[in-house]
């Protein structure tokens, strides 16, 4: 079977989490870069990665990668890649996306139309015809040019990975799924340990932990581009891939995983969402506000997204509420805090200086990723206080 280069793309600052997750699922890494991490793999490991990977946007299958600084080096370049080993003669290919940072090349709509323009005639050639259907498979293409080195992947993905298939319908200012499974995987959470998010929304912090804990897929309820690519990949690696992943999943478990917030209809959304994606059993979803977060038990984990106040009419509100939050933390025993939030005063309000403080783009939203730290449960009497 085929090597291949593959390519995950994920947020910003969180690569190493990524990286975690495929070396778990037992493959090697050729590259870590800013926003994303390759991997080799074969057929197998673009059905594997897509179904199990939790914090990256898609999988790339990576098809060349050269330097161009004008458009008939892009051409030429673009048209000496092996096209007709990835797209038959019936595939639909187009490209998707274009992105040039730093590069001599910029015009997005350029780039597509001449890497287009290049397969063509590629494939002409080598198929010997004048013009082509596109009736059969999708093949979309993505285009990156970083200071002139041009990287062009075929997308295995389709919609992002963030799109689990549990949220048809997302509270006001939503955290990603890729980017709330992500911050979970940073911390030392476990399905052992508490953790309540005053700030649910609809649910995304609490369902992914969920997730987490069951051993759920975040791919098992959605399709893939790749998978209509039977001359790449054959049918029985997306079937096997599917079984391997449904048989890891372990519903039977105990948690102790909390979503509160103040609006009971978003509460509502949450408790569908928890539905769709099969763990509501795992979660206790509560119309709650900040100012009345308590919990009886030690040693417990926060992990949310509290209210950012973009706008300037909404920043005039956020000091009640973190300093709510703060003061109803400072009561809880012994637990850690993880709060991600683009409020520059969070820290002053919350009433605590952060033990650690991240860095993460949010799309084009620079945040920060708090993390205030209680200690660990004694050995001894861990399990009984954790349970």
């Amino acid at each position: 079977m085929n090597t291949y280069e593959l390519i995950a793309p994920c947020h910003f600052g969180l690569e190493s989490v990524l990286k975690r997750e495929i070396y778990d699922l037992g493959y090697e890494i050729s590259a870590v870069e800013n926003g994303k991490v390759t991997f080799e793999g074969d057929a197998e490991a673009i059905c594997r990665a897509n179904i199990n990977l939790r914090t990256t946007e898609r999988i790339l299958l990576k098809i060349g990668e050269f330097k161009a600084t004008t458009f008939t080096e892009l051409f030429d370049q673009t048209k000496e890649l092996p096209w007709e080993e990835f797209i038959p003669e019936d595939g639909k290919f187009w490209v998707t996306k274009a992105n040039s940072v730093n590069s001599k090349l910029f015009s997005s709509s350029d780039i597509q139309s001449i890497v287009k323009k290049a397969i063509v005639e590629r494939l002409k050639e080598k198929y010997q015809v004048g013009w082509f259907k596109e009736e059969g498979a999708s093949y979309p293409i993505r285009v990156t040019l970083l200071k002139d080195i041009v990287t062009i992947s075929l997308d295995t993905t389709g919609d992002s990975l963030h799109k689990r298939g549990y949220r048809p319908a997302a509270g006001k200012a939503p955290i990603s799924e890729t980017l709330a499974a992500a911050l979970i995987l940073l911390t030392p959470w476990n399905k052992d340990r508490i953790l309540v998010d005053p700030f649910c929304g609809s649910g995304t912090f609490p369902i992914e932990a969920a997730m987490i804990a069951a051993n759920i897929a975040p791919g098992l309820n959605r399709e893939f581009t790749a998978e209509t690519w039977t001359n790449i990949i054959p049918k029985k690696e997306w079937y096997q891939a599917i079984e391997e992943a449904n048989d890891a999943v372990d519903k039977d478990i105990e948690t102790d995983i909390q979503g509160f917030d103040i609006d009971p209809e978003v509460v509502k959304i949450a408790r569908q969402n928890a539905k769709n994606a099969g763990v509501e059993h795992l979660i206790h979803f509560q119309t709650r506000p900040v100012g009345e977060l308590s919990h009886p038990k030690k040693y417990g984990f926060i992990i949310t997204n509290p209210p950012y106040g973009e706008r300037l009419e909404d920043k005039e509100s956020l000091p009640p509420i973190y300093q709510a939050f703060g003061r109803q933390y400072a009561k809880l025993d012994d637990w850690s805090a993880y709060m991600i939030t683009s409020y520059e005063e969070a820290e002053h309000y919350f009433g605590k200086k952060a033990d650690k403080n991240r860095k993460i783009y949010n799309g084009m939203l620079k945040t920060y990723f708090y993390s205030f730290l209680g200690p660990k449960p004694p050995k001894k009497i861990g399990k009984d206080i954790e349970k």
